[in-house]
Formats: C-alpha cells, sequence, structure tokens
C-alpha cells in the first residue's frame, strides 16, 4: 500500500503498522504478565500526578493544578483499583448450566484523541484501559496541550516497556493536522477510535468507517427538590463546579430550584463568594462566553476564574469571587447562559412546582447534553425514581457533586472513567462509563444444547398455519417439562 499520509513527518502507515505488530506481540502474553505491566504503569502515572497537574496547567492555563492532581489520581488509581482483578485474557467467564463459554480477546490498534480540558488524566486513563485490554494504543493529544500529554504517555510507555510490554504499544503523534488525524481514523489497521474532544471531532470519529467509542457535550441541569437538604445541596454542587474551574463535562451547567427554597440556594451560594450577576452584566457576559454563530461555549473562558471572566466581559467583581450565577427564565441559544460553558458560570432557574422543575431539567438537557448527566438533591424516592424515568441521562446522580458523581468511584459505585458515554441521545453506542472492558472482542463457545422447542415434531406444528400461538406454547412447554423430568 501507498505511504497514505507523510507528510509534515508524520508517517501515518509506519506508525499503525508498528502498532500492528505490537498488537501481534501482545496477543500471546497471559493475565499474569498483562497484570504486571498495569501495575507499573499505574505506579508510575500515580508518581507523576502532581508534576503532570502542573505542566498541564502552566501549558493550557486552564482550570487549577492542584484539581488536575486529584483527576490524574483517579485516572490512576481509582481506575487501577476498579480493573486491576477483572478478567481480560483467555476464558472470562463459564456458564455451565446453558454451555456458554466466554473468551476475551484484543480489538487490535487504538486510535485515541484527547482534549485540553484534561490532558493528562484522559492519556494515563487510555493508556491504563488500553494496556489491561492488551491494545496498543496510539495518541493523538490535543494541539494546546500537546507537551504535559506526550509526557503522560512518555511516563508510561517507559513503564510498560521496563515491566516487560511489546516495543510500540504505546505511540503518540506530536503534531498532525486535521486531515492527517482523519486518516488515523479512517486507517484500515484501526481497530477502534477513542474519541474525547469537541462534537464535531466525535462525528468524525464515527463517521470514520472504523469502530468508534466518543462522548457527547454535557450540559447538566442539577434539581434542588422540596425535600433537598439545601445547605448540603449547595455545598455539593459548589465542590463540583469549582472543580478546576468546572472544565468536567459533566460538572452542573444550571440550577433548577423549587421556589419554596430560592432565597436559601441563594444566600448559601453567597457565603461561599458566588457573585449574583445583574441582567446588564448577563448581557455583556453572554457574546463572551458563547459564540452563537458557531453554537459553542468560546474557548477563551474555558477553565478560566470567575473574575477574569467577568473583567473579559466589561465588568468586575470582587476578587475572592468564585462563581457568576445567572438568573435566567428560558432555555436556549437566545439565552447563551443556559448551554454548556465549561467554566465557573452556572445558570439559575425557579420552579414553582415539581412539574415545572421537571419541564425545565428536560430542556437544559436537550439543548446540547442528551445522554449525558443530571443532577437531583432529593430525599423523595418517589420523586429521585420518576425524575430518573423522564430524563434522558446516562447517569443520574442523587445527592451527589455532578463532575465527580459522573466520573465515578469517588463519591458512588459507577465505574471510574474519563470517557463518560452518552448513549443514543449523544449519537454514542453506549451510556457507559468506559473501562478496559469495552476494549475487547468476547468470544463466545457455545456447547449444543438442543432447545425442546426445536425438536421435529415442533418444527411441523410450527408449520402448520391452523396452530396459534396459545397451541404451540402448551406443546412446546409439554415438551420442555419431558425433557426436565429425563434429566432427573
Amino acid at each position: 500500500m501507498a505511504n497514505m499520509g507523510y507528510r509534515n513527518g508524520v508517517d501515518i502507515d509506519g506508525i499503525m503498522d508498528k502498532a500492528v505488530a505490537a498488537a501481534a506481540a501482545f496477543r500471546t502474553y497471559s493475565q499474569e504478565a498483562t497484570d504486571r505491566i498495569v501495575t507499573a504503569v499505574y505506579h508510575a502515572g500515580f508518581n507523576n500526578r502532581v508534576r503532570l497537574a502542573k505542566m498541564a496547567y502552566e501549558e493550557t492555563g486552564i482550570g487549577i493544578w492542584q484539581d488536575k492532581v486529584i483527576k490524574n489520581a483517579i485516572a490512576t488509581r481509582f481506575v487501577y483499583e476498579d480493573i486491576k482483578n477483572m478478567k481480560t485474557v483467555g476464558i472470562i467467564s463459564e456458564d455451565p448450566q446453558n454451555g456458554v463459554i466466554e473468551i476475551a480477546q484484543p480489538l487490535g490498534p487504538i486510535f485515541c484523541v484527547t482534549p485540553v480540558t484534561n490532558p493528562t488524566s484522559t492519556v494515563l486513563f487510555k493508556i491504563l484501559i488500553s494496556l489491561k485490554s492488551r491494545n496498543p494504543i496510539v495518541i493523538r493529544p490535543h494541539g494546546a496541550a500537546k507537551k504535559c500529554s506526550i509526557e503522560a504517555a512518555k511516563i508510561c510507555c517507559e513503564a510498560a516497556l521496563a515491566a516487560g510490554a511489546p516495543e510500540n504499544c504505546i505511540q503518540w503523534v506530536k503534531n498532525s493536522t486535521e486531515e492527517e488525524t482523519l486518516q488515523f481514523m479512517r486507517h484500515h489497521k484501526t481497530a477502534l477510535v477513542l474519541a474525547t474532544g469537541s462534537t464535531s471531532l466525535v462525528r468524525a470519529a464515527y463517521s470514520s468507517g472504523n469502530p468508534a467509542i466518543g462522548v457527547g457535550p454535557g450540559n447538566v441541569p442539577a434539581f434542588i427538590g422540596r425535600t433537598a437538604d439545601v445547605p448540603f445541596a449547595v455545598e455539593q454542587i459548589f465542590i463540583s463546579k469549582t472543580f478546576d474551574n468546572g472544565t468536567i463535562c459533566a460538572s452542573e451547567q444550571a440550577l433548577v430550584v423549587r421556589s419554596c427554597h430560592v432565597e436559601a440556594v441563594i444566600e448559601e451560594f453567597k457565603k461561599r463568594k458566588a457573585y449574583f450577576l445583574s441582567p446588564e452584566e448577563i448581557k455583556r457576559l453572554e457574546p463572551v462566553a458563547f459564540n452563537l454563530t458557531t453554537r459553542t461555549m468560546r474557548t477563551e473562558v474555558i477553565g478560566q476564574p470567575a473574575p477574569r471572566i467577568a473583567e473579559m466581559a466589561g465588568f468586575s467583581v470582587p476578587p475572592d469571587t468564585t462563581l457568576l450565577i445567572a438568573i435566567l427564565e428560558e432555555v436556549g441559544l437566545h439565552s447563551p447562559l443556559s448551554l454548556e460553558i465549561l467554566a465557573p458560570i452556572l445558570a439559575f432557574y425557579k420552579a414553582d412546582n415539581f412539574e415545572q422543575a421537571v419541564e425545565l431539567c428536560r430542556k437544559i438537557n436537550h439543548n446540547g447534553g442528551l445522554g449525558h448527566t443530571i443532577s437531583i438533591f432529593s430525599n423523595s424516592e418517589e420523586r429521585i425514581m420518576h425524575f430518573a424515568s423522564v430524563m434522558n441521562a446516562g447517569r443520574i446522580l442523587v445527592n451527589t457533586p455532578a463532575s465527580h458523581g459522573a466520573m465515578g468511584g469517588t463519591f458512588n459505585a459507577l465505574r471510574p472513567s474519563l470517557t463518560l458515554a452518552c448513549g443514543s441521545g449523544g449519537k454514542n453506542i453506549t451510556t457507559d462509563n468506559i473501562t478496559a472492558r469495552h476494549l475487547l472482542n468476547i468470544q463466545r463457545v457455545a456447547r449444543r444444547q438442543a432447545h425442546p422447542c426445536f425438536r421435529p415434531e415442533m418444527i411441523q406444528l410450527c408449520l402448520d398455519e391452523t396452530v396459534g400461538a396459545e397451541t404451540f406454547e402448551h406443546h412446546c412447554n409439554r415438551k420442555s417439562n419431558s425433557v426436565r423430568d429425563n434429566h432427573n
């Protein structure tokens, strides 16, 4: 085959050939050898969590480095604890009663795109789950975070090779054009595209012709219901929304508050140095935070502190301001602060009753967050379950900070993950928190066990158009009972 994409120093075919060779070698590894590599990479990543977090902040200027340390810890320690005992080699389950055995096989080379918001934690996470499933990985980092992302990959690579991993099981692309990235996605030797990034990038992954796992945007509403513990709810939302200056896609984007709690919620947020915007300040902030032409948040505000964002918008707030909160009535493009903005900016809505609150949350969710995450603070099990049943979200978080809760493992038992899929609502294949299990081909060995309803006499009944469902069921049940009696 021609050397496709050899431009600007990127030998796409060469990189993929090395990945295929690594995949072939990896297929021969035992569970013990695989786990030894994964453990070594976890240790290396965790031990460098602070240095990588500082590098990420210094390079991107986004977020808070201390919070990026926590992200790196979740991506290594929490993920490792979740997958360390997972069977990913050979027979992973046996069902003697039904005669089915499941065997895990690796997929092959994974092409991985990582974001600017979580540059080192996503690299660490994706490398760990790829190695656990014996898949080589090729990483294309975000252009504004390539230095820290590549350093994270190098740390993992050195640890993996020292533990006996195959050569080129971890590769990275330092510089690539948009077209070259698409060529990697479309390459015939790419087994899977694992994409975290913009909506357009994820769509490109799904249209590449290769299997892909992507994510969707998260415009997360948080409902504070009548039975909620207001100080607790505000504290949890505050912890989440200020975490790394709101750069987690599952961070709360809008508050929906029952009218009986509005004054108390405002007071609690003010105690935590939140600033409530005037109507004029809202108008000034809208074009600074959101680009109506592209229908996306502006990159300039992503992960920036609240006072700096206010300064960009031409007004001042106290220097210790933590959040900018806009009290709104409408949802949609005509009210841009109601849409996803990965920054310490929150929309605020009042709901007179539960039905109105549900409808507001649905509107917010439908305006850029389908399939992702929704949060509820309530002590009414009936209301919680009804709320969950009418929402299009993969994660319904109860009395939990959404950023941490959606990533899993810290405040609940969801799988710890830096890739949060959004199901059909977000045009994804699953609503799961992605982990090593998703990077496996599962073979099923099925032993012969003839179903009693598939015997010759039953087939003849099936062919008789005068035999209805009830008659067929009756004969089938008689045959099934007869087989059971014979076995006994």
